[in-house]
Order: structure tokens, then sequence, then C-alpha cells
């Protein structure tokens, strides 16, 4: 799933994750960076996120533009 980051506090590691296929707003699971090359995120960056059981935002990472279905540029 792919989505943008509405929120984070590096202090706590709470945040929101909003998806872009239905704007669904979900909640950082505790563990979401666990494996991660972020150790932070920032507001209004594009990542890659699974769901848990329960509809939290995890694994968490970044996404790249063949991750994400983009078009690259061939030369």
């Amino acid at each position: 799933m792919q989505g943008v980051v509405r929120t984070f506090d590096p202090r706590t590691g709470e945040g929101v994750v909003m998806s872009d296929a239905d704007r669904a707003e979900h909640v950082l699971a505790t563990t979401a960076l666990e494996g991660s090359l972020f150790r932070a995120l920032r507001q209004g960056q594009r990542v890659n996120f699974e769901l848990d059981p329960d509809g939290r935002a995890t694994r968490i990472r970044i996404g790249s533009e063949r991750d994400m279905g983009l078009p690259t540029a061939e030369v």
C-alpha cells in the first residue's frame, strides 16, 4: 500500500499515514519502523506500508519509483 505521512512524533514514535487508495488514515503500529531504513518520518513523506490485522500501518519502507508503479526514465 502507498501513502503519505500525515503526522509523526519522533520522541514517541506515534504517527498517522494516509492511504493513497482511499484517503483512509492509519495509526502507525509501535513496530512500524523496525527493519526499516527510517529512524524518523516527516510530514508529507511518501512511503509504502502494510496493514496489520487491527488496521494499523506497519512495515514502513521507502518507495522507489518501481515500487510505486511509476514509469522510469530509460536512457
